[in-house]
């Protein structure tokens, strides 16, 4: 497997040619820990739009892989649709196979936990699909990520959109921080939906913390690899068991330190822990 990290968290500037040192600086720091793999948020697709192959220049200059994109879509089928498939030309043009997508949120204000909302989940069916077959057609593999906070986060809402997306098209990220808050074991969502999962999203959580937490306060609760209590190994092994053979990629939304710290705690575990 390929062990990746994700540095949206190193970017904090607006203005694009900060953020384009911001975000090669994230790259070396990766490099320089263990990190041959990383992965961003679509949004730096904005900083290159005049010039995609700056960005594939630069990747190639640090020696890392850019295998992902992070985009973010809302309830506006047309309006979503429409800046997914500018994302997915971006990722094709530069050669990054895959897309990472979720559901941005509820967006109206309600609370962050709720029972599944089919309409809302339709919605984002019709996206995801949408996309999906079109990042097909790009050579991009499009891969949801259910999200706490979000219409797709809960077993019920993840069944639901399996059954109404295309598995032709439409694939899964599952995050084993996101399954843990969500009230599911990540071992058995695997092995549920093993054939179709494309990526992975590795962080742990401290669910001593968690079980205190209000549900504004669960994201507080990630951690670094490790220092949490996610089963890694069981996790490791059940994607080995479904012929999972790609990315798992590291992210932190929150280091308790710093980046560099974060990522470099989190690789020292993947060599000590799952001997990769």
């Amino acid at each position: 497997m390929k062990i990746a990290y994700t540095s949206w968290t190193w970017i904090h500037s607006s203005d694009p040619e900060i953020a384009k040192m911001e975000l090669e600086q994230s790259f070396r720091e990766l490099k320089h820990i263990g990190y041959d793999y990383v992965e961003n948020f679509a949004f730096i697709s904005d900083f290159y739009k005049e010039n995609p192959k700056e960005l594939v220049e630069m990747t190639k200059k640090v020696g890392v892989d850019l295998v992902n994109l992070y985009g973010h879509f809302n309830f506006d089928i047309e309006n979503s649709v429409a800046i997914g498939k500018s994302q997915i030309d971006f990722l094709a043009e530069c050669g990054i196979p895959y897309f990472n997508c979720q559901n941005g949120g509820f967006g109206d204000g309600g609370p962050i936990e709720r029972p599944s909302d089919y309409k809302m989940l339709d919605i984002t069916c019709e996206i995801a699909n949408q996309l999906g077959k079109y990042g097909k057609e790009k050579g991009v593999t499009l891969c949801f990520h259910p999200h706490f906070g979000t219409c797709v986060c809960s077993q019920s809402d993840i069944d639901y959109f399996a059954a109404h997306t295309n598995p032709e098209y439409v694939y899964f990220c599952f995050d084993t921080a996101h399954t843990t808050i969500g009230g599911m074991d990540p071992v058995a969502l695997i092995h549920q939906y093993g054939k179709r999962i494309a990526y992975m999203h590795l962080k742990d959580v401290d669910t001593y913390a968690l079980s205190k937490a209000t549900p504004e306060e669960k994201m507080n609760t990630f951690r670094e690899l490790g220092f949490g209590t996610v089963n890694f190994p069981a996790v490791k092994a059940a994607l080995e068991e479904e012929g999972y053979d790609g990315v798992l990629c590291v992210e932190l939304d929150g280091p308790t330190i710093c980046n560099y710290h974060a990522a470099t705690t989190s690789r020292e575990y993947i060599r000590c822990a799952l001997k990769l």
